[in-house]
């Protein structure tokens, strides 16, 4: 079996999981896919706008029932957080529908709309018209863009198996290492935080 009958095949469900998990860089590579014949446009868009209507609604409801608690752990992301809350009660329909554009925002960002207790109806109807605007612009940026690289991609048409492959274990090793550093990370804050309960408690004085 070549790639392009690997990507016709099981392109669809690495877009649709991609756009669930992230997103940008799935929609780009689906639209480029398209201009290469190798996926139909139409059913990219389709798919991308299903996975990020999918993700952000599981994450809209994990923070409705867990956001207070979860946003704390995001240390890093506290200035953000604390922006996205004021953008969330003054403009919350341009917030829902363009949080998928706001750099840093396309994880949490969600889960701080649902920790906001905006209705869920109203949250899931901004979400798709949210979701075919981002599908729509991103698989056109790919679809244009796959005509400037397709000339590229043609010359090394014989060797794209062998680097189909290695960019898979790359990307492979990659999140490997991403993951470990995030739980490494993870575990070092948790650490800080009982440290800082232990000596607060040891400060306390004594009755």
């Amino acid at each position: 079996m070549d790639v392009n009958s690997l990507i016709s095949q099981y392109g669809y469900w690495a877009l649709f999981i991609g756009c669930i998990a992230e997103g940008e860089t799935f929609t780009l590579l689906g639209g480029i896919a398209a201009h290469e014949g190798l996926l139909h446009y139409g059913w990219v868009v389709l798919v991308a706008m299903a996975g990020g209507i999918l993700g952000d609604t599981a994450l809209f409801f994990i923070g409705r029932h867990y956001g207070d608690s979860l946003l704390k752990r995001f240390k890093k992301h506290q200035k953000q957080i604390n922006k996205a809350n004021k953008l969330i009660r003054k403009r919350p329909v341009l917030f829902v529908i363009g949080v998928r554009f706001m750099y840093g925002l396309r994880i949490v960002g969600p889960i701080i709309i649902g920790a906001s207790k905006l209705k869920p109806q109203k949250f899931l109807l901004l979400n798709v018209i949210g979701a075919v605007l981002w599908a729509v612009i991103f698989v056109s940026l790919g679809y244009l863009g796959g005509q400037v690289i397709a000339p590229w991609l043609h010359t090394i048409d014989r060797h794209l198996k062998q680097i189909f492959w290695v960019v898979l274990s790359l990307a492979l090793v990659w999140g490997v290492r991403l993951y470990l550093k995030r739980r490494s990370n993870n575990e070092k804050d948790d650490e800080d935080e009982d440290q800082g309960s232990q000596d607060e408690s040891s400060n306390r004085p004594q009755h």
